[in-house]
């Protein structure tokens, strides 16, 4: 396993600790909330607006795990897990503007800078892009609860982007290259999935009844 892989753990190989924290603080009751550099921001601040939906959209993921697991593309699990938690590196990395006089909280929170993670989504995009029928009509969100589940995580990526785009200036540009490119895959995997499953995907057809191809 290289050093940019990750390896996901099983609850039988985490150690148990007592429970010592506690899930409330009461810190964020009115109103605001701290950044990883413990600088204390509203809530509606764009920082959290964006956290907010990268955690949607690992959420959205996990969804779509648990209707995966239940058909032929099950092999897509240990993908999507590890997306899951790179989207908590996103997240850290949103928290910790690059303009912060913490040097070192900025170092550990960079975000892929030799753009391992970007290329091995375009990587897995090209495996699962063969032997994928041809798309030549917009396709609808289908395909099956799987393939659906990854068309929802799909529109969350891209809202989560539209987050990014603010605070372009305080994050790593790894960041949104990472999360664009997201969205990308989570469309191909949907196809996927779907094909994996036998399920005929849906195509847009004009309320005239004829069928808008690209090519012509």
């Amino acid at each position: 396993m290289s050093g940019h892989e990750i390896q996901i753990k099983s609850p039988d190989e985490i150690k148990s600790y007592a429970a010592t924290i506690k899930v409330y603080t009461r810190t964020g009751d009115k109103g605001t909330s701290s950044l990883f550099t413990g600088e204390r921001r509203t809530k509606d601040d764009a920082v959290f607006g964006s956290l907010g939906t990268t955690d949607e959209l690992s959420s959205t993921i996990g969804l779509a795990i648990a209707f995966i697991e239940e058909t032929p593309a099950k092999q897509l699990v240990a993908q999507l897990e590890t997306i899951q938690c790179l989207l908590q590196d996103v997240g850290s990395n949103v928290a910790t503007p690059l303009n912060s006089k913490s040097q070192i909280k900025i170092k550990r929170t960079r975000f892929d800078p030799d753009g391992y993670h970007c290329k091995q989504l375009e990587e897995w995009i090209d495996e699962m892009s063969v032997g994928l029928p041809v798309h030549r009509s917009f396709i609808l969100p289908s395909g099956g609860r799987a393939a659906a589940a990854l068309h929802v995580a799909r529109t969350v990526c891209r809202r989560a982007e539209r987050t990014l785009v603010p605070l372009k200036d305080d994050i790593d540009k790894e960041t949104m290259m990472f999360v664009n490119r997201l969205s990308d895959y989570l469309f191909v995997a949907a196809r996927w999935v779907a094909m994996k499953q036998g399920v005929t995907e849906k195509i847009y057809v004009h309320q005239q009844g004829r069928v808008t191809e690209f090519d012509k």
